[in-house]
């Protein structure tokens, strides 16, 4: 799969060719054009006047332009290299953009612009649309507006090439000074143009460009699935882009609640929206928060991004409504020339669940899709870890007990699934190889309880093995990763559970106050001395808590039941009371100290012990305390499935 968003193989950093693709879900990269590789230099020799010309352009020196211009106005439509780049490329090709509107205000008639071609047949706007500055682009579509329609080598007109390169201003520019007939699918007289529609729908999809993509597709419901140059289509890059939906959104808690506050509606004519670039706006309602959000959302630049985002949530969801009123509608040849089964394994592996939501609302019928290897999305769902989509089957009624017993061509049942080892990509979420073992092991323990008793037994072809016997031979690597992370992290708190014990042991019998004759303490019957000799014995005996508890964490067996519950509370237990013992400790030093200063000092001086005493208990809190909590929570609170009802979305739209 290619990700690079760089400029593709074959290109000179000064020189840039747009007949190449860019998308970050391509599988085959996009060759270039024999004989469009730039010639940085090559300059014509039989007419090397025009090299002052060249430097000049490539240079920015506008002044020199203009004075060569003047004295050789035959150079304006000159060839300049070998591949026939006259000046207007070159200009377009360095992003001078001053230079660029001098030389388009020398050409006196509009049509000569589309005329002025390379030897590839490029015009200025083709690269202009491959470096994506607005203005040239500007200057070039206000002297000649048919260029926006002339196509490339391969047959890709600008606003395509502006897309496939990520330029998503020049191509909000451009896509309203295109003809929406040269995108239209259902035009047969030329392939081309459906070809270009479905490209530029499918480029703004992985960008990030809702808007003019559902724009698009609401107009031309068959650019829907519609395959474009890349053999792509909307149904299958849809599925590819999680950022698209809640589910693949990671918002703060703050973020959340801004997130959820915003409510976004539909504007009745698409097209006007887009053209002050919206798709959507906020509802008009009375709502405090509402009202509060609409003022400061330009003013806030973090509320403003939320509020962008969850405006391309709500347009990424019309989109797939429109693809899933067309999916009723396919034969099976449809459904396989759009990719809908390809499009739904890959939104299981991503992990969209809006996406398996609305398909299965308007085409029940995809839970029985199976890939090449005989598994069903549920099946998927488990060996890629998606808890969310495998949740789904709780609703599947008596539909579920068929999608869980069933075997791929493996004879690998869906326990068999959870049983191998969860993909990296997914332990690699979770902090810690024990916290890693303790989901997988959720996770068997779960399927477990929804296979039938006899797959329990079941030996699939490959292995030759029981679930059971499965899991133990591909989790031992993550079993002894798991040893080595709880020693590790027992034996530190080993070290420092020791010392503060061994501390608070001496301290109690050097009470601060001293001693009178008869070896009773002086301050005696004192807050302070209360104070001091209860937070003593609390550091103490916590401390020796946490010392067991790490003994005991020390000296398991290791099993992999173990990692479930046993270990994690063990450390639990032993992380809370080393806490507890090292602030307390604190508090009967800082009670010792301000005896020892006495009264003869002003409290400012001793309120700096208080204040230092906080920054190590306040240190511990964030460095240990998010580990604590991420094992609390799950160990005894985990939300891994949800079993009574629907599994909910992270964010309501």
């Amino acid at each position: 799969m290619d990700t690079e968003k760089g400029y593709p193989r074959g290109f000179r950093a000064d020189s840039l060719r747009p007949d190449t693709g860019r998308k970050s879900f391509r599988s085959e990269s996009m060759q270039i054009d024999e004989g469009t590789e730039l010639p940085q230099g090559e300059i014509q020799q039989e007419n090397s006047t025009y090299l002052v010309l060249f430097k000049n352009i490539d240079t920015g020196n506008l002044e020199a332009t203009k004075e060569f211009l003047d004295q050789n106005p035959e150079a304006l439509t000159a060839s300049l290299t070998s591949n026939g780049d006259r000046p207007i490329h070159k200009a377009v090709l360095s992003g001078h953009a001053k230079i660029v509107e001098e030389i388009v205000r020398r050409i006196h008639d509009p049509e000569q612009v589309l005329k002025i071609k390379n030897d590839n047949g490029y015009t200025a706007l083709t690269y202009a649309a491959t470096g994506g500055i607005v203005r040239i682009a500007e200057c070039l579509v206000n002297k000649c507006p048919g260029l926006v329609s002339v196509r490339n080598a391969k047959n890709h007109i600008p606003i395509v090439v502006a897309s496939l390169y990520g330029h998503k201003k020049l191509v909000r520019y451009l896509y309203n000074h295109t003809p929406l007939n040269d995108l239209d699918p259902c035009d047969g007289s030329d392939e081309h143009k459906g070809k270009n529609g479905a490209m530029l729908v499918t480029n703004c999809i992985v960008d990030g460009l809702y808007g003019i993509a559902l724009d698009l597709i609401q107009r031309y419901p068959k650019l829907a699935y519609t395959r474009d140059s890349d053999n792509d289509t909307a149904i299958i890059a849809l599925a590819q882009t999680p950022s698209a939906f809640p589910s693949g959104t990671h918002l703060a808690f703050w973020q959340r609640w801004i997130y959820s506050c915003i409510h976004i509606e539909k504007i009745n004519n698409p097209y006007e929206a887009l053209n002050h670039q919206h798709q959507y706006r906020k509802s008009q309602d009375h709502n405090w928060v509402q009202e509060k959000l609409k003022h400061f959302k330009f003013l806030f630049p973090h509320i403003r991004r939320v509020y962008k985002l969850k405006l391309g949530h709500a347009q990424a969801k019309e989109i797939l409504d429109c693809i899933c009123r067309e999916i009723p509608k396919f034969d099976s040849t449809q459904e396989k020339n759009a990719g809908l089964n390809q499009a739904l394994f890959k939104a299981v592996e991503n992990g969209i669940v809006e996406y398996i939501e609305e398909m299965m609302r308007h085409y029940p019928d995809i839970v029985w899709f199976k890939d090449s290897y005989g598994l069903n999305l549920f099946f998927y769902a488990v060996s890629q870890r998606q808890e969310k989509i495998f949740s789904l089957i709780y609703n599947m009624g008596a539909k579920k007990n068929i999608l869980a017993t069933a075997w791929d061509k493996l004879h690998n049942n869906m326990l068999h699934h959870a049983a191998y080892r969860a993909p990296v990509s997914r332990l690699n979420l979770i902090p810690g190889a024990a916290l890693q073992m303790q989901r997988e092991l959720q996770w068997f323990k779960e399927v477990e309880s929804l296979v039938q008793p006899k797959h329990r037994k079941m030996v699939n072809l490959k292995q030759k093995k029981t679930p059971h016997a499965l899991f133990k031979d591909q989790h031992k690597d993550l079993v002894e990763q798991g040893e080595k992370w709880m020693k590790e992290t027992a034996t530190s708190g080993t070290v420092v559970a020791a010392l503060i014990t061994t501390m608070m042991f001496s301290s109690a019998f050097t009470v601060p106050g001293g001693y009178d004759s008869a070896g009773t303490p002086l301050d005696v019957g004192k807050i302070s001395f209360n104070i001091f000799v209860i937070s003593d014995a609390i550091s103490l005996f916590t401390s020796c808590m946490s010392l067991l508890m790490f003994l005991g964490i020390l000296k398991s067996r290791y099993r992999e039941e173990d990692f479930l519950r046993s270990l994690p509370t063990k450390l639990i237990l032993g992380l809370l009371s080393l806490f507890l013992s090292m602030a307390t400790m604190m508090v009967s030093f800082v009670v010792t100290l301000r005896t020892l200063v006495g009264k003869k000092t002003t409290p400012w001086f001793s309120a700096q012990f208080t204040l230092l005493a906080v920054i190590p208990v306040g240190m511990f809190v964030v460095l240990q305390f998010p580990l604590l909590l991420e094992i609390f929570c799950a160990t005894y609170c985990p939300k891994v499935f949800d079993k009574p009802r629907q599994s909910r979305r992270m964010f309501k739209l």
